[in-house]
């Protein structure tokens, strides 16, 4: 186990390599997202002429998350043992870009249904496999650090603000079809530059995974890892919706040009930005409980501002910043409280059951429901459905107890 721990902190390279893999890992992450998050901003423009219902509409976000969900949880566990982790992400990153220009080829509801579940099954396993290249490259005191900037920062920047504003851009003078052409070319850039500078590791780290039947119910008969596990459920759901179905609101209910529809679809990526860091430093030192409770409650007035304000859209845009604050716990509930509420041994099981929950529960039906809801009453619908689940997650995480270790000493 000596051997096997040296092999985990003690990297081969510098301060210099570990800055450039971050940095490519959280830039290609965030290209991802680019090309995941596409089809929602761009789907004003693909649902007339597609002739897709609502309901459909839901239906493409369902199958791109039941896939991603299958994939991360599979390659979640061969990424723990030894393999080629470099080869496989830039596998990964082509086939997520041959991906786009398979959607921007659809022409019927079943091609763009089956061109987004095979991409949701190439995206699904890039995330553990990076992580996997972190945790060997990048020194302990730095590795929450850099662990956090691959997943939060290029995904956010690149999959929530830019994407949405040079997406439709390029739909409304382009066409929606080269839209997803063009989006699927910064991934085939970013797989030669990993391929030209990041290393395969010659010893993966090891870990050790206890069984998740033999665990479960002692994992989930601690209240924490409940409450958790649900409040993934409802936030996925959330996140999910809104991506599927707040362009067309803005579009189609409140009257927005699809450039303002883009900007304002774009601030909820400059708030998961800056939102991902700063809640997390906040719930160091004032504790997880009243930071998951009071952004939660946030997360009720982003549709209530989208169905309700009137006023400028640069306001709309700040209530949308301040709302979407509430995806800035999703490290939290996913990680943190579940890693400070159960014993070491069940960490890496307990992150796997709530993420896992999260995106098969939440991110697969959801959108599915949100869509038939909206096709039976209105695009206000989905909006009413993400007052709910926020709602309910505010209440839940009143009965969270207490793990952050700045908080328990104050006690």
């Amino acid at each position: 186990m000596a051997a096997a721990d040296e092999a985990v902190t003690a990297p081969k390279r510098g301060g210099a390599y570990q800055s450039l893999l971050v940095g490519l890992l959280s830039i290609n992450f965030g290209i991802l997202f680019f090309d995941r998050n596409a089809l929602n901003f761009l789907m004003p423009f693909v649902k007339p002429d597609l002739g897709l219902s609502n309901t459909q509409v839901g239906l493409t976000a369902s199958a791109l998350s039941f896939s991603w969900a299958i994939a991360a949880l599979v390659v979640g566990v061969m990424a723990d043992r030894q393999g080629r982790r470099k080869v496989f992400l830039i596998f990964c990153t082509v086939a997520f870009s041959a991906c786009s220009f398979l959607t921007g080829i659809a022409q019927t509801f079943l091609m763009l249904l089956a061109a987004r579940m095979l991409m949701g099954a190439v995206e699904g396993g890039v995330m553990p496999v990076c992580q996997s290249l972190i945790a060997v490259a990048v020194r302990p005191e730095r590795r929450g650090l850099a662990m956090g900037v691959t997943q939060n920062f290029g995904s956010n920047l690149f999959g929530n603000f830019f994407a949405p504003v040079l997406l439709v851009w390029f739909a409304t003078h382009l066409g929606w079809h080269n839209a997803f052409f063009i989006a699927g070319i910064p991934g085939l850039v970013m797989a030669f530059l990993m391929w030209r500078f990041i290393e395969e590791p010659k010893t993966a780290p090891p870990q050790e995974h206890p069984d998740l039947f033999s665990h479960v119910k002692d994992i989930f008969s601690r209240r924490n890892m409940v409450i958790c596990a649900i409040m993934s459920v409802l936030l996925v759901s959330y996140l999910v919706v809104c991506w599927a179905f707040m362009p067309l609101f803005l579009t189609s209910v409140r009257g927005f040009s699809p450039g303002t529809m883009g900007w304002l679809m774009g601030s909820l990526g400059i708030s998961a930005t800056a939102g991902s860091f700063v809640i997390s430093h906040i719930s160091d030192r004032v504790g997880r409980k009243p930071v998951m409770i009071v952004c939660a409650f946030l997360g009720l007035i982003l549709p209530l501002g989208a169905m309700y304000f009137l006023g400028s859209p640069w306001l709309l845009a700040l209530i949308f910043v301040i709302g979407w604050s509430l995806t800035s716990t999703f490290p939290l509930f996913m990680a943190t409280v579940p890693s400070e509420s159960v014993p070491h041994a069940y960490v890496t099981t307990a992150m796997a059951l709530v993420m896992g929950l999260g995106e098969v529960l939440g991110g697969v039906f959801s959108p599915t429901v949100a869509g038939w809801a909206a096709d039976r009453t209105g695009l206000s619908a989905p909006l009413w459905i993400m007052f709910g689940l926020a709602g309910v997650s505010g209440l839940l995480a009143l009965f969270l107890h207490e793990t952050a270790p700045a908080a328990l000493d104050r006690k």
